[in-house]
C-alpha cells in the first residue's frame, strides 16, 4: 500500500506530563498536516499532569488515557498507548516536539510503505530553550541526510512511526530507564528488519531541564544501554576526554558564531552534566529503593 492510494490509518501517540507549554502549538500542528486517505488518531498516555495538559488534550477531541506514577516505565506507557490504539501505523511524538510543517507526518511514514522497512524515525532540531550544546548534539544524531535504509539500530521515538504489527510481535521492554526504543531497535536489525532515517520529517524538540535532570537523562540512557550494549564500558579517562573534546569543539563553534562569552558557562555545564551523568549510569549499579525508583524513571519538568 502507499500514502495517497490506500487508505491507512494511523494512531498518533503522546505521552504526558505537566506538557501545557507545548501541547497546544504540537496538536494544531498534527491537525495541520497534509495527508490523504488516512484516518488519524491522537491518543494521550498521561502519567499525572496537573496543569492544564488535559484540559488542552480535552478540547482537540484526543483519545486520554491513563498510566500511574507508581506504575510508570518509559517502555510500559508505550504499550499502554499502543493497547489502545486502532492505528495500522503509530506515530510516537513527544509532547515537548512541534513538527516544522504540514509534511511532517506523511514523510516520516512513507518508508513504512518499502519493503522490510518497519521502523522510522525523524529529524530533530533545537528551539526556544534549547541549549548551546544540545544544538550540538541533535546536530550529530539527526543529520540533514536521510538514510533509508540505515546501518545500526540507533533511533528515537520522541519523532518515529512503526507498524502496529510489528509492535504486537516485539513490543517495548518495561523495565529499561530508558532507550526502549533503541532496545527494541535492535532486536528488530537482529530479525533482519530495517530502520529508516527521515531527514525532512523533522520536529522542534525543546527541552528546558535544568541541570540536575539533564544529569538524571543522561545517567538512565546510560543505565539502559548497558543492557542494550553490555559491552560498551566508559572510563574515568574517557569520560574527561570526551568532556575535554565536546567543550573544545562547542567553545569553536562558539566563537565562529560570536556567542562565546553568553554561553560559556552553558557550554560548560551542560558537557559535564552529559558526561557525568553517562558515566555514572555506566558504572553505578545498585538496587533502586522506591525514592530512586521515582527519580530515575518519572518524567520531570
Amino acid at each position: 500500500m502507499r500514502p495517497g492510494t490506500v487508505a491507512v490509518s494511523i494512531s498518533i501517540i503522546i505521552r504526558t506530563y505537566n506538557e501545557e507549554r507545548y501541547l497546544k502549538e504540537l496538536l494544531d500542528a498534527i491537525n495541520s498536516q497534509v495527508i490523504t486517505d488516512s484516518e488519524i488518531e491522537t491518543v494521550i498516555v498521561d502519567s499525572g499532569s496537573i496543569d492544564r495538559t488535559l484540559p488542552i488534550a480535552e478540547s482537540f477531541n484526543c483519545r486520554i488515557t491513563h498510566i500511574s506514577k507508581k506504575d510508570f516505565t518509559f517502555g510500559r506507557s508505550l504499550n499502554h498507548g499502543c493497547e489502545i490504539a486502532r492505528g495500522e501505523i503509530i506515530v510516537f511524538v513527544s509532547g515537548h516536539c512541534i513538527p516544522v510543517d504540514d509534511g511532517w507526518l506523511s514523510r516520516l511514514i512513507r518508508p513504512l510503505f518499502e519493503a522490510d522497512i518497519v521502523f522510522t524515525y525523524g529529524r530533530q532540531i533545537g528551539r526556544d530553550t534549547t541549549k548551546f550544546s544540545e544544538y550540538r548534539v541533535f546536530e550529530k544524531y539527526y543529520p540533514a541526510i536521510s538514510q533509508i535504509p540505515q546501518d545500526g539500530f540507533f533511533c528515537n521515538n520522541a519523532n518515529a512511526a512503526l507498524l502496529r504489527k510489528v509492535w504486537q510481535q516485539y513490543r517495548f521492554d518495561e523495565e529499561l530507564t530508558g532507550l526502549e526504543d533503541m532496545h527494541l531497535a535492535r532486536r528488530l536489525v537482529e530479525d533482519k528488519k530495517f530502520i529508516a532515517y527521515v531527514a525532512d520529517a523533522t520536529v522542534y524538540h525543546i527541552h528546558s531541564e535544568n541541570w540536575r535532570n539533564i544529569k538524571y537523562r543522561y545517567e538512565r540512557e546510560s543505565r539502559a544501554l548497558q543492557k542494550i550494549m553490555p559491552e560498551l564500558q566508559l572510563s574515568i579517562v574517557d569520560m574527561l576526554r570526551y568532556y575535554s573534546a565536546a567543550v573544545l569543539h562547542d567553545c569553536r563553534d562558539a566563537v565562529m558564531n560570536r556567542v562565546l562569552l553568553g554561553e560559556l558557562k552553558n557550554i560548560l555545564l551542560f558537557r559535564l552534566m552529559q558526561y557525568w551523568g553517562t558515566y555514572k549510569g555506566n558504572h553505578v549499579h545498585r538496587k533502586l529503593s522506591a525514592s530512586k525508583k521515582e527519580k530515575y524513571f518519572y518524567p520531570k519538568n
